[in-house]
């Protein structure tokens, strides 16, 4: 056996890899928020942030702004779905037709990314619709509305108790039926396997994505605080308290900023 044949059967390290870059890519990207007028480090300290000139949106800023919700994206989302990669990788190794292993299992995480990517575009046409109403901020990238941010809030929060919300996330936590019982074969079937299991995962995790536009859509504290919520919600045993237990703190912030406004009107 030669080296690279040796390296080529090492498909699990390969895979491996492969994930830790694209997430350490994928972070660099939005931490120095590559093509934005600033960096997220800067977006998320607002005393440094500094005067500038609302960017026009044209259609290269749509695609700018496009890349970086996706690649955002990336980073928030792939290392909860690093493990069904790497189980969808060890399945395959074991099948007669265990062919082109890591090719298969690329090809799986580029459907999952895909669904992602459309997920990425609505959330581009909405913060360019918010910004066009005047709703959000084109500096801070969030809502500067006090009541719509509330009823993002309760909105995402009321979402975690609903059977959709439970049923989606009962499949990223129990990834073993699903890639056992609806499995495809061929590179065609890694890819339709993968798009498949990221519609579950973002029925699962689209309405707490939406919750950047409350926070701030380049906020740091934000994105990762939201990437350690999925984490643990879809990977830690009995997560799906974890999911519970932030519904009810949405609901309670949510509740307390209308209650707020309410009274200042008052």
């Amino acid at each position: 056996m030669t080296g690279v044949e040796g390296l080529l059967r090492q498909d699990r390290w390969i895979v491996i890899i492969g994930l830790l870059l694209i997430v350490i890519l994928s972070v660099l990207y939005t931490v120095f928020g590559v093509g934005m007028q600033m960096s997220a480090i800067e977006m998320t300290n607002s005393k440094s942030m500094p005067m500038m000139m609302p960017a026009q949106w044209t259609s290269g800023y749509f695609i700018l702004v496009f890349f970086m919700w996706w690649v955002m994206m990336i980073a928030m989302m792939v290392p909860s779905a690093s493990p069904t990669v790497l189980l969808y990788t060890a399945l395959n190794r074991q099948m007669k037709d265990g062919k082109d292993v890591a090719l298969k299992a690329a090809l799986f995480l580029l459907g999952y990314l895909v669904v992602w990517a459309g997920f990425s575009f609505l959330a581009t046409l909405l913060q360019w619709v918010l910004e066009f109403r005047s709703l959000a901020s084109p500096v801070t990238m969030m809502v500067t509305s006090q009541y719509l941010g509330a009823g993002i809030l309760l909105a995402a929060g009321i979402y975690q108790f609903t059977p959709l919300k439970r049923a989606c996330l009962n499949h990223c936590r129990e990834p073993v039926r699903y890639l056992t019982e609806r499995r495809r074969v061929g590179r065609g079937g890694a890819f339709l396997m993968g798009a498949e299991h990221g519609v579950f995962c973002l029925g699962c995790c689209w309405f707490l994505m939406a919750l950047l536009f409350f926070g701030g859509i380049m906020n740091l504290y934000w994105i990762a605080g939201l990437a350690v919520f999925v984490l643990f919600e879809k990977l830690v045993p009995q997560g799906h308290w974890v999911g519970y237990g932030g519904g009810l703190a949405l609901i309670g912030t949510g509740g307390y900023i209308l209650n707020y406004n309410f009274s200042s009107m008052g």
